[in-house]
């Protein structure tokens, strides 16, 4: 992937010198071992926000967000630099688009941290993988994850670290165009299964969101390099719900798909790429997802 030297984003939010952002543990340990944490960063990755869930099973009662202002990542950290620049090209993309539309997009804020970290969600940890934040805005990645996703789930390359943080961002399209908040209503008063066939749609629509903003980049800063959208359909193949419960030795049950198959993800990825189009990327209006 070609980055080097474009614009870097001013909306990086530096909080892995604090230790966490307020404490919170990682429940020593339990969490990280064999193919647990697979099954469940794997399940976080490019997913729906864990911390809706974690509120609706806790009742909300979500700490406050970390009110302390954060710095800005140092010039000499190589992937807070990349992070910087891939969120600047999606600002960029998203920008654009909104304004061909007629509509102002107001750019999230992304937060790099480390272990667990407060956010007006809730307790956020590493090994929830990244995942975006509605009520602040804000998408939250600790860095190690690049780390799990080439040594555990078998996704390397930087332009599937970019595919994440799109991803990412898409959910905060979603944000902005209001899909979320109804999909959230229609996920309260549905049944677990209509609940989960409705994230699998949200989360479809954030890979294709995804797609459209590569589609753009690649016309307007040709950032992409022979073996860039492999690297993509790779990650998105590792990461589908049937390939992870595979992967955890666990029958594929598709009532209790959130995040959509290995080929719905690439599907839906790849439609995006192809054209561009945010009309394109309606997964609630079609039946063939």
């Amino acid at each position: 992937m070609r980055w080097e030297g474009n614009r870097e984003s001013s909306n990086v939010e530096d909080m892995r010198a604090g230790g966490g952002g307020g404490g919170f543990g990682l429940g020593g340990g339990a969490i990280g071992i064999g193919t647990i944490v697979i099954a469940l960063v794997g399940g976080a990755l490019l997913g729906v926000n864990p911390l809706t869930l974690l509120s609706m099973m806790t009742g909300g009662g979500a700490p406050p967000a970390q009110t302390a202002p954060a710095a800005a990542p140092p010039a000499n950290d190589p992937m807070a630099k990349f992070v910087s620049t891939v969120l600047a090209d999606t600002e960029d993309v998203w920008t654009d688009l909104f304004k061909q539309g007629g509509a102002t997009y107001h750019d999230p804020k992304l937060v790099l941290f480390r272990g667990a970290v407060r956010t007006a969600c809730g307790a956020g940890q590493a090994a929830m993988g990244p995942f975006y934040c509605p009520a602040d805005q804000k998408v939250y990645i600790d860095l190690s994850f690049y780390e799990t996703m080439k040594n555990r789930l078998g996704a390397p390359g930087d332009f599937a670290q970019a595919y994440v943080i799109a991803h990412e961002v898409g959910h905060h399209v979603q944000q902005e165009l209001g899909i979320s908040e109804k999909v959230e209503q229609a996920r309260s008063r549905a049944s677990p299964a209509e609940a989960n066939a409705l994230s699998v749609r949200l989360e479809l629509q954030a890979d294709c969101f995804a797609g459209v903003w590569a589609n753009h980049a690649q016309k307007a800063r040709n950032i992409l390099e022979q073996g860039d959208i492999e690297e993509a359909m790779n990650a998105a193949q590792k990461i589908g719900d049937d390939a992870l419960q595979q992967s955890a030795g666990r029958a594929v049950v598709p009532e209790s798909f959130t995040h959509g198959t290995s080929a719905q993800r690439q599907r839906w990825f790849s439609n995006g790429l192809q054209n561009g189009s945010v009309k394109a990327c309606d997964t609630f209006n079609t039946r063939s997802l």
